[in-house]
């Protein structure tokens, strides 16, 4: 298992985030190769989930469609 530092990424909270503490999740720019972080904004600090760039376009893709 690859073990990344969160420290050096710039997180991101979707434009639809109403900024009042709610169930935020944001994503990270910055890791080496080819993986989006994902971490809940309220706990900046825990666990980082990472997915396969192509993995996350997919799914965002299938979001996007489902509107």
């Amino acid at each position: 298992m690859t073990k990344y530092d969160a420290t050096v990424v710039t997180w991101v909270k979707s434009s639809y985030s109403n900024g009042n503490g709610g169930n935020c999740v944001e994503i990270g720019f910055g890791f080496p190769g080819s993986v989006v972080p994902v971490r809940d904004s309220k706990v900046a600090g825990g666990p980082v989930l990472t997915v396969g760039a192509a993995q996350f376009s997919a799914f965002l893709e299938s979001v996007a469609a489902s509107r």
